[in-house]
């Protein structure tokens, strides 16, 4: 994705000229002039969206990190595919089209119709006492994700993830990628409370002791869930094809630092959509420098926040091509 300064110049001319006082529609007219900027031209198009939602399971849950046993990643997916979750009815308010991949949820293979398999192995391994993949195993997971993106519908694309002990792996995964320390990226999860989170903390500091300091791909295969290796890789892929990311929650957030650190350019094609609650998110937005549109103390996951985000991309996008100029209204500008 590259934008020259005629261009630039172009979207900001476009968007200053509209028949508003400059800067008065705020972070909606920075969000125009970035959907512009990743499509190429001062008339962007946002009619369609596309959440997909990738599960898998995490061996860190075997240690004793989360509040709900491991089998609530296959419920999940089966509620998904029956339409009765969150995500579900975000997305059908919103027209998002919404697909459900299996990245490797632990236990036999789930069978429905509509589940698209992409399944790893029944889970990663336990990061505490070895590695949670293999490097070949990691790499698998960024090409399955690419291929998902390549193949979803939309102008934008967002992600979502289900899987129990998830953000136990984002903690992990983003303390060896960035340098910043486990405290400030561990939180409660599904809902631990004081003495569960501490447990979680100390768990989470013998894991990351186990190794030295690694390269990006050995981080992804010690620490990785497949889910999040997937979504880094559609990300990579959806920003190549110049499409938008519509990136959600802490989780998310987690295939993001790992995407932009493996592809630093796929950045900006990154539109935030809320902060969590979730005490590490606060720490990654900041990490990428993100502004989120929302913030709604929200930190459910599945791509809910990204669903709440799209009319926001869809209004910024027709502000840029619909609404007229000064001079095409006959409305006086300032001096």
């Amino acid at each position: 994705m590259t934008v020259t300064p005629e261009l630039n110049a172009q979207i900001k001319h476009t968007i200053d000229t509209k028949t508003k006082p400059l800067g008065s529609l705020g972070k909606l007219e920075n969000l125009a002039a970035q959907i512009a900027r990743v499509q190429g031209t001062v008339a962007p198009v946002m009619n369609a969206c596309t959440l997909t939602i990738f599960a898998a399971d995490h061996g860190i849950a075997h240690a004793g990190v989360s509040a709900f046993p491991q089998v609530v990643t296959g419920q999940m997916v089966m509620n998904f595919l029956t339409g009765g979750a969150a995500a579900n009815v975000f997305a059908a308010v919103n027209g998002v089209d919404l697909q459900v991949v299996d990245a490797g949820v632990a236990g036999a293979p789930i069978p429905h119709p509509s589940l698209i398999d992409r399944r790893i192995a029944a889970g990663t391994e336990n990061f505490l006492t070895g590695p949670a993949m293999t490097g070949e195993q990691a790499r698998q997971a960024l090409d399955m994700g690419a291929g998902i993106a390549r193949e979803a519908r939309g102008e934008a694309l967002a992600f979502g993830e289900m899987g129990i002990a998830n953000t136990a792996t984002a903690s992990a995964l983003t303390h060896k990628l960035t340098g910043i320390p486990l405290a400030e990226l561990v939180g409660r999860g599904t809902g631990l409370d004081d003495a569960g989170l501490a447990t979680k903390l100390e768990i989470l500091n013998r894991a990351v002791e186990r190794t030295p300091d690694l390269t990006p791909e050995q981080a992804m295969a010690e620490y990785g869930g497949f889910e999040i290796l997937m979504i880094a890789g559609a990300m990579m892929e959806a920003a190549q094809c110049g499409r938008v990311v519509i990136v959600d929650g802490f989780i998310a957030t987690a295939a993001a630092v790992l995407a932009v650190t493996l592809t630093p350019r796929c950045r900006d094609a990154m539109v935030f959509a809320h902060r969590s609650q979730e005490s590490g998110h606060k720490a990654l937005l900041a990490y990428l420098d993100a502004d989120p549109l929302l913030s709604l103390d929200m930190r459910l996951g599945e791509g809910t926040g990204a669903l709440l985000a799209w009319p926001l991309l869809r209004a910024a996008a027709a502000m840029m091509t619909d609404m007229a100029s000064f001079e095409a209204a006959g409305v006086s500008n300032r001096d």
